[in-house]
């Protein structure tokens, strides 16, 4: 068995979609995947596709290449807005984009002219959490100017919250967005077909009932991969929290003093973090390190600490539990953990099919996980 893995349980995460969509749906909104935290998985996107997603959004052109290679019909939604540089690729690959320059958006003209193919754009409204947006009081001049780009069309507007500064999207934030898609469609005459009000973290204020008023979509990755929402990370009722786990592998096992000896200075990623004496306990080395994961986002088996970690290792003290060498650890993640874990060139990945269970790029762990 290869280790460091990822366990993916695509049934939890189908179970998680189906349920989102027909919660969102109850609501009279529909529901983009946002796959960006397993790299575009033709997989991922199959059961996605499965459980009635809409569309599927990625912020990178390579990952909606993969997709588009790998035959995924629905809607493709470049997340990020789009470079220059790339402008023809987002036109071949994307449905969709989300854009705040009208030069970009001219470039984007200029390309779908050329490739003879429509490009649908999003305009993405600033609305206090300080990341892309379009300031509200510029956004119909904007508008305005996009309406008359050749091979383009306006889609909609939305909104990102709760990722660069954490601003929480609430009822009045939700409330400016959809005067704002109306005031557009009485100043220019058109019909918006989509308002898209932002991530997983606008599920607390949607679930405790917020007014949707024009929102008609939600971008969702954590929730759908995770089972969580970002704001408190805590879980989502009815939701698997354990779609993904991590496996790594003992490589040594010691009782050791528990404080280093000798002059200190900096380690390899910064200060040493401060440490009280406990006396000689047991710890483990794994095999995974910063180079592979958030190690700050894993949660541990029970009894099992975090000592550290450097490119290549983590370092856990294990108490009065020794653990033999070559024993497999397995790690829940949050998602800036999955994100990296699934990043790295360096973890391998056991897809577990959902319904019979099959498991692929994977064998038989004769020696078992502790998790």
């Amino acid at each position: 068995m290869t280790a460091p893995r990822l366990e993916i349980r695509l049934d939890r995460i189908a179970h998680n979609a189906r349920s989102l969509v027909d919660r969102l749906g109850a609501r009279g909104l529909s529901l983009t995947a946002v796959t960006k935290a397993t790299l575009g998985l033709p997989q991922v996107a199959a059961v996605l596709a499965a459980a009635g997603v809409s569309g599927i959004g990625e912020p990178r052109i390579e990952t909606l290449r993969a997709l588009r290679r790998s035959g995924v019909t629905l809607p493709l939604t470049l997340i990020r807005s789009p470079m220059p540089s790339q402008v023809a690729e987002v036109v071949a690959q994307a449905d969709i984009s989300l854009n705040t320059e009208p030069a970009v958006m001219a470039l984007l003209s200029a390309e779908a002219i050329a490739q003879d193919h429509r490009h649908g754009v999003v305009l993405m409204v600033e609305l206090g959490d300080l990341r892309e947006g379009i300031m509200p009081e510029h956004l119909e001049g904007i508008a305005g100017g996009l309406l008359r780009l050749p091979g383009l069309d306006l889609i909609g507007i939305g909104a990102n919250m709760a990722c660069q500064n954490g601003v929480v999207p609430s009822t009045a934030s939700m409330a400016e967005l959809s005067l704002l898609a109306t005031g557009l469609e009485a100043a220019f005459g058109i019909v918006l077909p989509l308002v898209s009000g932002g991530n997983s973290a606008n599920l607390t204020w949607l679930f405790a009932g917020g007014a949707v008023g024009r929102i008609n979509n939600l971008r969702l990755g954590e929730a759908i991969l995770l089972g969580r929402e970002p704001l408190q990370r805590q879980p989502i009722p009815g939701l698997r929290t354990d779609a993904f786990r991590l496996v790594a592998e003992v490589i040594e096992s010691n009782r050791k003093p528990t404080l280093p000896w000798g002059r200190s200075r900096q380690g390899a990623f910064g200060p040493p973090p401060a440490r009280v004496d406990r006396g000689e306990r047991w710890r483990v080395l794994l095999a995974l390190g910063l180079q592979d994961v958030d190690a700050a986002g894993l949660t541990l088996p029970p009894g099992m600490t975090l000592l550290g970690a450097s490119s290549d290792h983590l370092v856990l003290d294990t108490g009065s539990m020794a653990v033999a060498v070559g024993t497999e650890l397995g790690f829940e993640l949050n998602y800036s953990a999955l994100l990296r874990a699934m990043t790295s060139p360096f973890v391998a990945r056991s897809l577990i099919e959902p319904m019979a269970g099959a498991r692929q790029n994977s064998c038989s762990n004769p020696r078992g996980i502790l998790a």
